[in-house]
Order: C-alpha cells, then sequence, then structure tokens
C-alpha cells in the first residue's frame, strides 16, 4: 500500500498494491493494522456506505458536525468519479483550500477524509459505485454543507454545468462564508 499526504495536511491518497494475472486482479481494499501504521492514526469505522449514479450526478460538498464529525475513507467500487475535499478547519493554514482527484474502479486509488473537511464528487462515468467508511454514525440534525458552485472556491468539477445533476438539498446548501 503506497499511502501519499495530500497538500492538505491529514488528507492522504491511499494506492493498494493489485495483483494481476490470467484470471483477473486482487488487491486487499482494507488492512485495519496496516491503514493506522501509515496513516499514523487510530481509527474505529463504524459505518459502510455505497451510491450508484450516473454520469453528471454531484454529489456535495457535505459535512457532519460536531460529536457526530465523520473521518471518511472513500473509493470506486464501477466507474470513476471526481472526488473533492475542502480544508474548513477553523485554524488550519489551508482553510478554505480544496484538492481533487480521480477515483476509478481501473485506478484503486483511494481518499483518507479527516473530520473539519467538506466532501463532494462528481460522477464521470455512467453505473459508477461509489462506496466509504466512516468512524461516526449518520445524524441528520448535523448535516452541513456548501454550495458546489461556491465561486471562493471554484472548484473545476470536470462537468459542463448543463449536465449536472444535483438533489434538492445540495442545491440548497451555503456559501463558504456562512458556514457555521
Amino acid at each position: 500500500m503506497i499511502v501519499k499526504e495530500s497538500p492538505l495536511k491529514g488528507c492522504f491518497i491511499i494506492e493498494p498494491k493489485v495483483f494481476g494475472d490470467e484470471r483477473g486482479s486482487f488487491f486487499e481494499s482494507f488492512n485495519q493494522k496496516i491503514f493506522e501504521e501509515k496513516i499514523g492514526l487510530k481509527i474505529n469505522f463504524v459505518q459502510d456506505n455505497q451510491s450508484s449514479s450516473n454520469r453528471g450526478v454531484l454529489r456535495g460538498l457535505h459535512l457532519q458536525k460536531g460529536e457526530f464529525a465523520q473521518t471518511k475513507l472513500v473509493r470506486v467500487i464501477q466507474g470513476k468519479v471526481l472526488d473533492v475535499v475542502v480544508d474548513v478547519r477553523p485554524n488550519s493554514k489551508t482553510f478554505g483550500q480544496t484538492f481533487s482527484c480521480i477515483l476509478s474502479a481501473e485506478n484503486n486509488k483511494q481518499l483518507f477524509i479527516p473530520k473539519g473537511f467538506l466532501h463532494g464528487f462528481s460522477v464521470l462515468e455512467d453505473n459508477t459505485i461509489f462506496a466509504y467508511k466512516c468512524d461516526a454514525y449518520y445524524n441528520k440534525e448535523s448535516e452541513d454543507g456548501v454550495v458546489f458552485n461556491d465561486p471562493k472556491l471554484n472548484i473545476d468539477w470536470k462537468l459542463k454545468e448543463e449536465e449536472i445533476v444535483l438533489s434538492d438539498k445540495d442545491k440548497q446548501l451555503k456559501r463558504l462564508n456562512n458556514l457555521n
């Protein structure tokens, strides 16, 4: 497993070692012991989530606040996404900065996202399956987020504006300046 820290401290790109032959391929998608050694943190994931989406769907930018804040480990099982994180930790030197990377079934990369980051992704292929682990349970009252097209963030989601499909909830998200 190769682990590289992104430009945003505490956020890591994880690349598994893939073994392939004429039968196909195999890789270990998660190993608690190795993961904690490489990241340098003890994490107790308590919930796994999965979504399926077609090209153009944009989910985010989301986070959970307070005691329900979540650390996430995200990956794509099928298809391809542009995964985006925004550092919103109040005292961080990189507050308001973004990082994005392509996660796909082809590259098998994962992204480790610590508490205090907004997270979202745009779906770049039909029939994409996105999966993630969380270290805190979902709590509706703790939801928060920032609208995907906040001009302060200026994120290139790798989709044309007319292609983007949002949930009603994501259309109502606030701007970064109004994040509590």
